[in-house]
């Protein structure tokens, strides 16, 4: 047995009965095989950033060795190993003008935040990751290989686009790039004490009603620790972030910003125009592994008062750090793709994120917050972001619709009767 790999999220303990460490799809058809004579549980893991909870025995699959890209820019494709990170896409993309529907890290795994969907730097204007999906390669709980595109097996297509990681070990899949060499982006931080956040909140949400699709943008919301590591310009403010993706000329971008910039003083402002590959300097994850818990909560939409008190529920006065991000959807995210997708919500308006560390913090604490967050946006909130989710096992419900649970179930049942892949945050043969 090798040992269990370490990953982005610390919190949770990893101890399967079984790794395999998988240098390609032979590999993966092995494990599942021996899983279902064995009757064992499988998992997945790429980096590590997505985990959803405890690992606690079964068959635990490391997909990290399968990490090829192969760009072709005739086609404007690209091939993507199941351990395959978002930089290793974008870097081997930008030779040839294109970049994918990536997200805000590089060093999340290309293939496991695709199949929950992909919210990425530029979706307002091309849709969500798993919307340009050409095909995927996967083995499914018999232990067979197969490769499914819209043509051969055009429902079980339709759930691995955006329906998470209950059909199967994805061990590569096909995706569309875009003609994206640059942009222009970067972040401008405010003050968020007091009636100064919620005047930027009321400014952003008046502001993104008026931006072409072309940009796409986040607030984020975090009390700085007084630390050597952070900005000596940020140590222990508060502070409002607004983060922007325009794919547009830097001059245009900034006439766009204007009314942003009129708000207040910044005390950051790092708006430039930049090649793609620098494009995760626009939210500046922290790169290193760390212990969270994290929930995304899909809005209809949301108001000016609302969102203060949300600020004032997790800001200065909160009883652990919590970092919100609000991120406005529409646009091309609200589009279907033809074919169709198994990616919910689509008329949300916006996500909200809350994320916190768990060092010295304990969950029911985290998620005692968390709820009373969720019941200040009460009737707003139609759903929760499969993506976003981090740690919360236990809680599935919300990640679908009905129909779309219903139409997963029947999936499930189809392709793991055994429930091999029925972890965390997966689809149930009910539905539920």
């Amino acid at each position: 047995m090798t040992a269990a790999p370490t990953g982005y999220q610390t919190g949770f303990a990893i101890r399967p009965d079984l790794v395999v460490e998988a240098a390609g799809a032979e590999d993966v058809r092995t494990a599942v095989t021996r899983a279902a004579r064995d009757g064992l549980r499988v998992g997945v893991h790429a980096t590590g950033h997505g985990l959803a909870g405890p690992v606690e025995g079964g068959v635990l699959i490391v997909t990290r060795a399968m990490d090829s890209v192969l760009v072709d820019p005739v086609r404007r494709t690209a091939r993507i190993g199941a351990g395959a990170t978002w930089g290793q896409v974008i870097e081997a993309a930008a030779p040839h003008g294109l970049a994918p529907l990536n997200g805000s890290s590089p060093g999340v795994g290309a293939v496991s935040y695709t199949l929950g969907g992909g919210l990425g730097v530029l979706a307002r204007e091309f849709g969500y990751a798993a919307d340009l999906v050409r095909s995927f390669d996967v083995v499914t709980g018999d232990g067979v290989p197969r490769h499914v595109t819209a043509e051969d097996e055009p429902e079980l297509f339709w759930g691995l686009r955006g329906g998470g990681h209950r059909l199967g070990v994805v061990t590569g899949m096909e995706t569309g790039l875009v003609p994206v060499a640059r942009l222009y982006g970067g972040s401008l931080a405010f003050d968020g004490d007091g009636e100064a956040g919620a005047q930027v909140l009321r400014r952003y949400l008046e502001w993104t009603r008026t931006v072409p699709v072309t940009l796409t943008s986040s607030v984020g919301a975090l009390v700085y620790p007084d630390i050597p590591q952070v900005p000596r310009e940020l140590r222990g403010r508060y502070v409002i972030s607004v983060r922007v993706a325009y794919t547009g000329s830097a001059a245009e971008g900034e006439r766009l910003v204007a009314p942003l910039r009129g708000t207040g003083p910044a005390p950051a402002d790092s708006l430039r125009e930049m090649p793609y590959t620098d494009s995760h300097t626009i939210h500046s994850d922290p790169p290193f592994p760390h212990a969270y818990y994290g929930d995304g909560l899909m809005l209809s939409g949301i108001d000016p008062d609302r969102a203060a008190r949300v600020l004032e529920l997790t800001g200065r006065k909160a009883p652990m750090m919590t970092v919100v991000q609000l991120n406005h959807l529409g646009g091309a995210l609200a589009a279907a793709p033809d074919p169709g997708n198994a990616v919910p919500y689509r008329d949300a308006g916006y996500l909200l994120r809350l994320l916190s560390p768990l060092d010295g913090t304990d969950v029911a604490s985290v998620r005692a917050l968390y709820e009373e967050v969720a019941a200040v946006l009460g009737p707003l909130v139609v759903g929760r972001s499969l993506n976003f989710s981090f740690g919360g096992g236990d809680r599935t419900q919300g990640f679908h619709g009905l129909r779309t649970r219903e139409r997963l179930a029947g999936l499930v049942t189809r392709h793991d009767p055994a429930s091999l892949f029925g972890g965390s945050y997966g689809i149930s043969r009910d539905g539920r």
